[in-house]
C-alpha cells in the first residue's frame, strides 16, 4: 500500500517537480555494426562466418543471450567503475541482469579493441573470484566476479559485483560500439548469482522511486535519447502511461493479447507473451511468424535480409501490438530500417526471427524499434511496466 501510495504522489505532482527526483543518463546513438557491415559489403560474410541461417534464424535457450540482437544496436551510454574511475560505454539492456567489461587479462581480438579494466587501479576494488559465464547464441562470454565502486551520471553503488570478461566470442564484439553491457532485468536472470546494479540502487536508497525509463529518440541526428533512474519524464511522452503487470520476474515480461497487421488479427489471437526488451534492437518472434508477417508486408529475401521498396512505404500495412487491451500501432516508416549499400537506399522491415525455447518460449521481443515509438517506464516496486507513446 505504501509504494502505491507513492506512485500516486509522483502523478499528481507537477512535471518541474516531478523531473528533480529522477537521475537522467544521456544515451549516444551511433551507426551500427550492420549498418557498417553493409555499407562496406561485408554484411554477408559476417552472417556467414557466425554460421547462422538468418532464414531459419537462431534458437537460443531461455537463459541465454542472442548474440545477434546487439548488430543493430544504436543506443549507449557511460559508466565508470573503481576509483579513480575507469570509463565504459555500456548498453543498458532490460534483458540480462549482469554487469560485464572487457578485464585488462581478456586476450580475445574484442578486448584489443576496446578499453580494458584494471582491477590493480582502482583503490576500491576487492576480488570476489568466482567464475561468470554468460550463453549467446553464438558462444558464451567467461570471465570472473570482482567487485567495486560503479557510477552512473552521479549515482554511485559501492560494492558492485561484476564481471571481467576474460575470453570473448566471435567478431561482433571486436567491431561493437559498446565495450560491455549493464543489465537492467530481475535478479533471476543473473549469472552466478549476482546482484544487479539497479537492485543495489535500490537497497543503498540511490533512487527516489524504485523505477527507471527509457527514451530513445527516432531522430538519427537527435542527442535527447536517454535513460532516467528513479522515476520518469513527462515531457518525452503523450497523453498518459498505460500499466501491464510484467507476468513472470525475470525478463520484463508481459502479455500480449494479439498482432494485427493492417486491420486483420493475424498472430496471438488467444494471446501470448512479449518482453519489452532495450537491448534487442529489432522486434523479434517465432521465425515461422516473422516469415508470414515479412510476407504480409510485402518483403522479399534478398542476400539473406528481408528488403521492401522503399517507395512503397505509404501503402504498406500498419502492425498493432494490443497489450492489455491497449493499441501500439507502428506505421510503415516507424518500423521499417532505412540504410544506405552501394550508393542506393535499402529499406528493410524491423522484425526477426528468433526462437526462445521453453521455459520461457515462445516470446516475442518488443526491442528499440518499439521503444522508439513508445516510452517506457520500467517498474520495480510494482512490477509493471508503463508504455505511452514517445514525444518526438
Amino acid at each position: 500500500m505504501v509504494r502505491a501510495c507513492v506512485l500516486l504522489l509522483l502523478v499528481l505532482l507537477e512535471p518541474g517537480q516531478a523531473l528533480g527526483a529522477i537521475h537522467r543518463v544521456p544515451l549516444k546513438r551511433r551507426e551500427s555494426l550492420r549498418k557498417k557491415l553493409q555499407a562496406q559489403g561485408q554484411l554477408t560474410d559476417f552472417w556467414k562466418s557466425q554460421n547462422l541461417d538468418l532464414d531459419q534464424c537462431s534458437t537460443i535457450q531461455s537463459d541465454n543471450e542472442p548474440l545477434i540482437n546487439y548488430l543493430d544496436m544504436e543506443y549507449f551510454g557511460t559508466i565508470s567503475i573503481g576509483s579513480p574511475p575507469q570509463n565504459f560505454t555500456v548498453i543498458f539492456d532490460t534483458g540480462s541482469s549482469n554487469l560485464w567489461v572487457p578485464s585488462v587479462y581478456c586476450t580475445s581480438p574484442a578486448c584489443q579493441t576496446h578499453p580494458v579494466f584494471h582491477p590493480s587501479l582502482s583503490n576500491t576494488y576487492s576480488e570476489v573470484g568466482n567464475p561468470f559465464s554468460i550463453q549467446y547464441g553464438t558462444g558464451s562470454l567467461t570471465g570472473i566476479i570482482g567487485a567495486d565502486q560503479v557510477s552512473v551520471e552521479g549515482l554511485t553503488v559501492a560494492g558492485q559485483q561484476f564481471g571481467e570478461s576474460v575470453k570473448e566470442p566471435g567478431q561482433t564484439f571486436v567491431h561493437a560500439e559498446f565495450d560491455g553491457i549493464l543489465g537492467l532485468g530481475y535478479p533471476s536472470l543473473a549469472a552466478g548469482g549476482v546482484t544487479p546494479v539497479f537492485d543495489n540502487m535500490m537497497a543503498q536508497n540511490l533512487v527516489a522511486l524504485p523505477m527507471f525509463s527509457v527514451y530513445m529518440s527516432s531522430n538519427p541526428g537527435s542527442s535527447g535519447s536517454e535513460l532516467t533512474f528513479g522515476g520518469y519524464d513527462p515531457a518525452h511522452f503523450s497523453g498518459s502511461l498505460n500499466w501491464v503487470p510484467v507476468t513472470k520476474q525475470a525478463y520484463w515480461q508481459i502479455a500480449l493479447d494479439g498482432i494485427q497487421v493492417g486491420d486483420s488479427l493475424m498472430f496471438c489471437s488467444e494471446g501470448c507473451q512479449a518482453i519489452v526488451d532495450t537491448g534487442t534492437s529489432l522486434i523479434t518472434g517465432p521465425p515461422k511468424k516473422i516469415k508470414q508477417l515479412q510476407e504480409a508486408l510485402g518483403a522479399t529475401n534478398v542476400d539473406e535480409e528481408y528488403a521492401v521498396e522503399c517507395a512503397n512505404l505509404n501503402t504498406m500495412l500498419d502492425v498493432t501490438f494490443i497489450i492489455n487491451g491497449v493499441p501500439y500501432t507502428l506505421s510503415p516508416t516507424a518500423y521499417t530500417l532505412m540504410d544506405f549499400a552501394d550508393g542506393m537506399q535499402v529499406c528493410s522491415p524491423g522484425f526477426q526471427g528468433l526462437e526462445i525455447q521453453p521455459p520461457a518460449g515462445p516470446l516475442w521481443i518488443l526491442g528499440d524499434v518499439f521503444i522508439r515509438q513508445f516510452y517506457a517506464v520500467f517498474d520495480r516496486g510494482n512490477n509493471q511496466v508503463g508504455l505511452a507513446p514517445a514525444v518526438p
